[in-house]
């Protein structure tokens, strides 16, 4: 089990912090850290007929206070910022899946760009001094070659990606327009056992879990060449943190400079698992997206040396923590049947 203990001397004194998105992979682990170092914490996450707390449920309930909210909601959005009284916003609330993108474009635009834009007018017409973090992506590098840093030309693929971007950019404007606090982390992919299941490598790791509890014998898949950048969404989460702590608001590109291929993913977990993927991977046209990024891999050469920021959870032992997450929800001890199949 990796851990994720906070250093002490990084608790800071008592702030108040809003997450939008907090129910999401990079909210709950954003959530942990804030608590660990003493912060006040508010998240907003959207109305749902399912429970969109799931992620929260490990935390103590006293030490976060949940607001339902949405990014589409104007009003809402000025009631909450005036309720609140932050110091330190997170805004990670996204439509983030990029083939959902194209099935869903107007969506996508309302909740990522307009929503960006909605808060921030709520932050400046509060009055307050806020810090304002925007999660911007990768994916808004889109045809440019690697390796990419904060200099690299965007030339966005997808309605996801030319949505955050819109926002990445009004996060500049109102940063020179009145003088806010405000920065974009451009991050490239991170995972973990919290990771959406609609997600390539959750497909990848729950398949395998489904596969040895003996409930499928596939995995279907789609564009096994693509190459990605992948970190642990505990270690992006300490850059946000980091970047809201400057003394000057920035743009940092965060990333661990080595790319992989998401064939590369997947012989990595089914290896673990003392299986042939060559024999339960299947590829799936539906998966493919009607415009590809081939290949995205971060130089955050700037984030090393403003923020004294590095990845701490190496590639392997993200791979293997997600897969031993989704065993355990198969009711399989990772720890016996890993052992076993390496064996």
């Amino acid at each position: 089990m990796i851990s994720y203990a906070h250093d002490s001397k990084d608790v800071v004194p008592a702030r108040t912090a809003l997450i939008t998105g907090i129910n999401g992979q990079d909210g709950t682990y954003l959530a942990e850290l804030l608590l660990g170092k003493g912060y006040r914490v508010h998240g907003m996450l959207r109305r749902s007929s399912s429970s969109p707390d799931t992620r929260l449920r490990h935390l103590d309930p006293r030490q976060i206070v949940l607001h339902e909210g949405d990014m589409t909601d104007a009003g809402a959005l000025h009631r909450l910022v005036r309720e609140v009284e932050p110091d330190e916003v997170y805004n990670l609330a996204a439509q983030s899946h990029v083939h959902v993108s194209f099935e869903q474009p107007e969506h996508t635009a309302d909740v990522i760009a307009l929503g960006t834009v909605r808060l921030l007018e709520a932050v400046v017409q509060s009055g307050r001094t806020v810090r304002f973090y925007q999660a911007s992506t990768s994916e808004m590098f889109g045809l440019s070659p690697a390796p990419q840093d904060e200099t690299t030309p965007f030339l966005p693929t997808s309605p996801y990606a030319c949505a955050k971007l819109a926002a990445h950019w009004t996060v500049a404007c109102y940063r020179r327009a009145y003088g806010l606090y405000a920065c974009s982390g451009i991050l490239f992919n991170h995972e973990s056992p919290r990771r959406g299941e609609q997600f390539v490598t959750r497909k990848v790791t729950r398949g395998i879990a489904s596969i040895l509890a003996g409930r499928a014998d596939t995995v279907r898949l789609g564009n096994l060449h693509a190459r990605r950048d992948w970190g642990h969404a505990s270690d992006y989460v300490r850059a946000m943190w980091l970047m809201l702590q400057q003394e000057r608001p920035d743009d940092y590109v965060i990333a661990t400079g080595v790319d992989r291929s998401v064939g590369d993913f997947v012989e990595a977990a089914f290896g673990m698992a003392g299986l042939d993927w060559r024999r339960h991977v299947e590829m799936d046209l539906a998966y493919v997206r009607p415009s590809e990024v081939r290949e995205l891999r971060g130089d955050a050469s700037r984030a090393r040396r403003d923020l004294g920021w590095r990845p701490r959870v190496a590639f392997a032992d993200l791979v293997r923590e997600m897969l031993e997450s989704d065993l355990r929800s198969e009711g399989l001890d990772p720890t016996r049947v890993l052992a076993a199949r390496a064996a």
